[in-house]
């Protein structure tokens, strides 16, 4: 796959220095001036980017993009970090090393916005040779703001001291891009940061806001597959057999009883089953079902109660059904990750930066602690004091945020659903965003 790049995108994302026109010398206004004389090219490129989507550790097409407008800024560049992640070093100075990551990768669903520039995208993927793929929860835009902020960064060199690591991660929906990148040579090539710092789109916000809540904002969370054995045979005579797709379907009715009975009620939980995959046909029992699931906790014990749950459910199903005891269900553990919280120091100094440079009405209370999950905090696993902030960069209309706190009404299409669109004014908002939180963490150091 290639991506059909317009020359003018290619222009932008190696955009160079020398074509920066003279800039105020007040930071706030510089970046606002470099956004807005960017803003036309931005949009071009996420709009290429959201025609050309890749999933997790396909991105290569995007990876090469990323890798190119990087160098054509001066950044060290590293590629193929945890398969197709890039890396980028930009060295001023003296000062603290901040840390900002974009996630590249894609979701396996199709499309259904009706946008012009709407993705036909498909790919080989678990046996299906024609996958329809979609950046159904904004990657897209967080790689052009990467882009972007390299570029404004790299013209506000005189503004700020320190090192600039930018981080494009692959595989992030599957949890695992972030922890491929660290066990794949991250911090052989790049410094520990002191700071690390990401951004998401959030439909619950209008375009022209951010969000922002200092404590927990979002939860740990594991990816399982469970594998139970069945013993096989024709459709006609089943009470030879043993079922998987009938103790598939038991087990999914028997783990809704682990959050309702077997965790605490006052700590958050979450298990979904996002998937149930048995059998090729009609008149064939098949000799195994899988089970994916989806677990978000932010309590520790809460994650431990709840996997112990699932064996226990899933071993008594076996009992039920009469499985010899040498048949036993398979577990396999994927994507993980930890919750996340903004720290006060961190969360207090990106409000004052975020407030000076969008207006004290568009930083508006994040929301309480949600149930989604990330992992690009694990990309400061090896180092524990590493402070990390996470931004919620509004992709919604104007009316999204006053529907849900008046009325309790959700945007219509949420991350991870077809319909989801990234209203374009998110394009320059994050990046201002970004840009003036990295500048603040440069210049008020932790």
């Amino acid at each position: 796959m290639s991506f059909p790049l317009r020359p003018s995108v290619l222009a932008f994302a190696c955009f160079s220095a020398l074509s920066v026109q003279a800039a105020p010398t007040d930071l706030n206004t510089r970046i606002d001036a470099l956004v807005k004389q960017d803003e036309a090219q931005m949009i071009e490129l996420f709009k290429q980017l959201h025609r050309n989507p890749e999933l997790a550790f396909q991105e290569k097409e995007t990876a090469a993009l990323v890798a190119k407008a990087l160098q054509a800024q001066g950044f060290e560049v590293k590629t193929a970090v945890g398969t197709t992640g890039v890396v980028g070093i930009l060295r001023n100075g003296p000062g603290p090393v901040v840390m900002y990551r974009a996630d590249m990768d894609a979701l396996p669903i199709k499309e259904a916005t009706g946008l012009p520039y709407q993705s036909s995208k498909v790919t080989p993927w678990l046996g299906n040779p024609s996958q329809p793929v979609m950046h159904a929860c904004g990657h897209d835009a967080h790689t052009t703001w990467l882009i972007e902020v390299a570029k404004i960064m790299t013209q506000l060199k005189d503004q700020w001291s320190g090192t600039l690591v930018l981080v494009a991660q692959p595989a992030e929906e599957t949890l695992e891009g972030a922890s491929a990148m660290v066990n794949n040579g991250l911090y052989d090539f790049a410094p520990k940061p002191d700071v690390l710092v990401a951004a998401h789109v959030s439909p619950v916000y209008p375009a022209d806001s951010v969000g922002l809540r200092e404590g927990p904002r979002l939860a740990g969370t594991d990816q399982i597959d469970v594998e139970l054995p069945g013993i096989g045979g024709h459709g006609s005579t089943p009470h030879v057999t043993k079922d998987p797709v009938v103790m598939g379907a038991m087990a999914v009715m028997g783990y809704q009883t682990i959050i309702s009975r077997m965790v605490d009620q006052s700590k958050p939980a979450v298990l979904t089953v996002g998937a149930f995959q048995a059998g090729v046909n009609n008149n064939i029992i098949p000799v195994s079902a899988t089970l994916k699931l989806n677990l978000r906790w932010y309590d520790a014990q809460v994650r431990e109660r709840m996997i112990e749950g699932i064996k226990s459910v899933t071993s008594g199903v076996l009992v039920m059904n009469g499985m010899p005891a040498d048949y036993q269900a398979k577990y396999t553990m994927k994507g993980y990750s930890t919750p996340v919280l903004n720290g006060k120091a961190q969360t207090e100094l990106a409000q004052s930066a975020l407030v000076q440079q969008l207006g004290a009405d568009k930083v508006l209370p994040g929301m309480p602690p949600l149930m989604g999950s990330e992992d690009f905090h694990m990309l400061a696993s090896p180092y524990p004091d590493t402070k990390v902030l996470f931004l919620e960069v509004g992709s919604g209309k104007p009316e999204v945020y006053k529907n849900l706190t008046e009325k309790k009404q959700l945007p219509p299409a949420m991350n991870h659903t077809p319909g989801f669109v990234v209203e374009l004014p998110a394009i320059s908002t994050g990046a201002r965003a970004v840009s003036a939180t990295l500048s603040a963490f440069f210049n008020q150091p932790l």
